[in-house]
């Protein structure tokens, strides 16, 4: 019985994004240079922001949080696609498998509901602005940021642990580029019953959660704006919600279609290609989204760059 409680398994076989090798040599430049751009954009948007002392609100406060989250959870992901695109055989053991599991549900969790705390500060922005500085202090954002964070890692602690539990016996092959919940429990022989209750306990909390206060903010953030007169307070108003509607679009969009298809109709190829999307091409969009389209974040990149000529 003892025996029986430990994976027989101690490495797993990594299918990847293609099995066709004359694809290997473009989609590793291509995810290098994606991974390039993500990587120098997110510093920068974290570094832009603490240089710049007119950025220290709470909007961008949390604009730097979730490019460092972007930063983490594309990082736990990409080199180790990058490196599987120039070898012959795409392994990866059990510790590392679990492990990369493990900080991969932690940031995106966490990506999740800090898209619902920006949401809820553009909420009061709008919709509140004479309480703004009362409601979203400095304790009060730090707060939120570290709640953030620890309900990641308890939502990560609580699905890898009993992936822990789980016995793969099948086949040691993943039919995915990176070791995610759901390939990994279709190699179990053992029974999936507490990982599944797991997975739909958490997604209580860690989608529909997140996804009402976003809803119920930007429905009142509308309402607010619509009773606007001027068009030009309207407009104002809209463009300071635009990026995050965006960039939360891209990200919940991509992550419900690899999620929500129903088993018969969705494969996992399909489910690949869109989790491309919301682990690497989200964290490379993010900061590309809050620059281009923002104001205060042209100004300030402007300011810098003028500074460091001039001296």
């Amino acid at each position: 019985m003892a025996a029986e409680n430990h994976s027989t398994v101690t490495e797993f076989i990594l299918v990847g994004l293609t099995k066709k090798p004359e694809l290997q040599l473009p989609l590793f430049l291509f995810f290098l240079g994606v991974y390039v751009v993500t990587v120098v954009g997110n510093l920068g948007m974290i570094t832009l922001i603490g240089l710049s002392s007119h950025l220290h609100t709470p909007m961008y406060y949390f604009l730097s949080s979730l490019s460092f989250i972007d930063l983490c959870y594309s990082t736990v992901i990409t080199p180790k696609m990058l490196v599987n695109f120039v070898t012959e055989k795409n392994t990866i053991s059990y510790p590392e498998c679990m492990t990369q599991l493990y900080f991969f549900l932690i940031f995106i969790i966490s990506e999740c509901h800090m898209l619902a705390v920006m949401a809820y500060d553009r909420y009061v922005a709008i919709c509140n602005p004479l309480l703004y500085n009362v409601t979203m202090s400095y304790q009060v954002c730090f707060r939120l940021v570290v709640a953030v964070h620890m309900i990641g890692l308890i939502g990560a602690t609580a699905h890898t642990g009993c992936m822990l539990r789980v016995v793969f016996c099948k086949a040691e092959t993943i039919n995915h580029y990176f070791c995610d919940v759901f390939p990994l429990l279709e190699l179990s022989c053992s029974s999936t019953y507490i990982n599944e209750v797991v997975v739909l306990c958490f997604s209580l909390l860690n989608c529909f959660v997140p996804t009402l206060t976003i809803l119920g903010s930007y429905v009142s953030i509308i309402a607010s704006i619509l009773r606007i007169r001027s068009t030009e307070g309207r407009s104002k108003a809209f463009s300071t919600c635009s990026s995050h509607i965006l960039a939360v679009t891209i990200f919940y969009g991509s992550a419900a279609f690899m999620y929500l298809q129903p088993s018969n109709v969705g494969s996992m190829d399909q489910g690949k290609v869109s989790s491309v999307f919301y682990t690497i091409i989200v964290p490379m969009l993010n900061p590309l989204i809050y620059s281009l389209r923002n104001k205060d974040v042209k100004v300030a990149l402007n300011k810098i760059i003028e500074k460091r000529l001039f001296c």
